[in-house]
């Protein structure tokens, strides 16, 4: 019975050794130098532009990437591809209006990271994405280079309840329809 409590003992003290040495150590994202880029696309054409990020952390053991989450601000949806003037700010409106991201009711999109596969700078990541108040599980592939993640996906905004001129939704659009699947390319520094 002694030796029982000993080896139980001997093995509490070792589990807790070996956590002690492995450390989960949170990066926050310098928002400054960080960027989001998108990319839409329309049967005559596209647009693209960015987007600022309001806040991130990245969580590594070691070198290794096993969570974290950034939040972009979509109050900020900038287009680049157009000239300031009528057309660019129009744009960037109906963007942040109802028909799109409604951003007076949903000024954050969320990214939170729930599980990492991988190592050496090559991940996959699974996570849950909030747009538009709606949460739904997302995988993406991430690469850690130095003091950089980068990650570029694809989002279906249908599924985000965004249908505004989308053929998944509506006949007879011809050239004005807007495809469903649109492009984020992420670039986190810490």
């Amino acid at each position: 019975m002694k030796n029982n409590i000993l080896k139980t003992g001997l093995l509490m003290v070792l589990a807790i050794s070996i956590a002690s040495f492995t450390t989960i150590e949170d990066k926050k994202v310098a928002v400054k130098d960080s960027s989001v880029t998108w990319k839409g696309y329309k049967v005559t054409g596209s647009h693209e532009g960015t987007i600022n990020l309001s806040e991130g952390a990245l969580q590594f053991d070691g070198e290794n990437l096993v969570g974290g989450e950034f939040v972009i601000d979509m109050t900020t949806i900038n287009v680049t591809d157009l000239e300031a003037g009528r057309g660019k700010e129009k744009l960037e409106g109906h963007l942040k209006s109802d028909d799109f991201f409604g951003v007076d009711q949903h000024k954050k999109a969320i990214f939170k990271i729930n599980k990492v596969t991988g190592e050496n700078g090559d991940y996959r990541v699974f996570g849950d994405l909030t747009i538009k108040g709606q949460t739904l599980p997302h995988s993406l592939k991430m690469t850690v280079d130095g003091n950089t993640v980068t990650a570029n996906f694809k989002i279906d905004r249908t599924k985000y309840d965004i249908k505004y001129r989308s053929n998944s939704f509506f006949d007879d659009l011809k050239d004005k329809a807007i495809y469903d699947e649109f492009d984020i390319n992420v670039t986190l520094k810490y």
